[in-house]
């Protein structure tokens, strides 16, 4: 079976719903180290990750990674393009984003804020789609920040 972009958009998605919670608040600057480069194996050992891999193509490779008790998502791309529609259609899912150049990391905000500290990046949050909460209309599209109602139980 030959894997196409959308077959792995799909997977991505999928793992960002598996492992991702609700958005990052921003809670101040931090130090954050110029953003790492390389292969996926690279940027796992920088890390301390031994990945299980998931998807090994020629446009993305993907693992699994685990951090304590804590699992995310690294996969590195082929070709910013592809990255960046990756990363557009995962984002309409929710979750959070570290994003390098050809490479993210898919997790939960704690995850995230330590695996920044030694690969810099950028994070981005996905827009959350989901409705819950009392209906109270609330567009929760746009920006980064809390979110603003209907996530009780989603701790960082």
């Amino acid at each position: 079976m030959r894997l196409t972009r959308p077959m792995l958009a799909l997977t991505g998605v999928v793992a960002a719903l598996a492992l991702a919670g609700c958005g990052a608040g921003d809670d101040g600057e931090r130090d954050v180290p110029p953003t790492a480069t390389g292969s996926l194996e690279h940027l796992a050992s920088e890390v301390k990750c031994d990945p299980d891999m998931q998807t090994d193509a020629d446009t993305i490779r993907q693992a699994i990674c685990k951090k304590g008790k804590e699992k995310y998502i690294l996969a590195t791309f082929a070709t910013d393009r592809g990255q960046r529609e990756w990363i557009d259609t995962a984002k309409d899912y929710g979750g959070l984003y570290l994003v390098g150049r050809k490479w993210v990391v898919v997790g939960h905000e704690k995850v995230l804020e330590d695996l920044q500290g030694r690969l810099g990046g950028d994070v981005e949050e996905g827009i959350d789609h989901s409705g819950h909460g009392g209906g109270d209309g609330g567009d929760q599209k746009g920006g980064h920040g809390k979110h603003a109602s209907g996530h009780a139980g989603h701790g960082g």
